[in-house]
């Protein structure tokens, strides 16, 4: 059974400090770790409680939340995989938050769609971070397609990383299922530029509107 390590979470606040918080959940690439992204946070909004996930899956020095055997194409059982483990981690939380929001890259990025899709009732929004949709139909797809969730989708235009045909077919699925924010990068690779970052935190803004302002850097 694949399960999330509830001791590798890195959180950017104590237990008592999460009572009544928004929760933000960050999912990190292929062969990263929980640490990469987790960076992020001193730049992002306060109001919600930052949630950094190890992947399940060990590969090379990092780790995977699925198998690549055809890239932009997972199997979709092992995806379905990884969704489960993140869904039972966060059931077995001792207080549940008010909210979920997801962010995630590359195969982060994927794993917060299928959430999306397979919990559309559970989580408010999304960001994917230079990552794709997984083929095929999922149970949530009609509801989510209802629901219109918000979801920040942002690349770059030289990413060699994830194959065109996936890129073609999150551009395909993404207006019909959600809210959607697009925004591509001219010359950015498969990687976190700074005007992404200052898009993303503007999104991330907007879904915390009764959030205090935040001091200028």
């Amino acid at each position: 059974m694949t399960l999330i390590d509830p001791a590798a979470v890195l959180w950017s606040a104590s237990g008592a400090d999460r009572v009544d918080r928004p929760l933000l959940l960050v999912l990190h690439g292929y062969g990263s770790h929980e640490g990469d992204l987790f960076s992020l946070a001193p730049h992002l909004p306060l109001e919600p409680v930052i949630a950094a996930l190890r992947a399940p899956l060990p590969v090379g020095d990092g780790w995977a939340w699925f198998p690549i055997s055809d890239p932009g194409n997972p199997d979709k059982a092992s995806v379905d995989a990884g969704v489960a483990a993140v869904l039972a981690w966060l059931d077995a939380l001792p207080q549940q938050p008010p909210t979920v929001g997801l962010l995630g890259f590359s195969q982060g990025g994927a794993m917060a769609l299928q959430l999306l899709r397979a919990a559309p009732d559970r989580f408010s929004f999304a960001v994917n971070l230079s990552g794709f949709v997984a083929s095929g139909s999922q149970a949530g797809d009609t509801a989510l397609a209802e629901q219109a969730v918000p979801v920040f989708w942002g690349r770059g235009t030289a990413d060699t990383v994830i194959p065109t045909s996936a890129i073609e077919c999150t551009q395909a699925w993404l207006p019909d299922h959600s809210t959607l924010t697009e925004r591509i990068y001219e010359g950015l690779t498969h990687s976190i530029s700074q005007a992404e970052l200052g898009d993303v935190v503007n999104f991330l803004r907007a879904q915390y509107p009764d959030a205090a302002p935040q001091p200028a850097a």
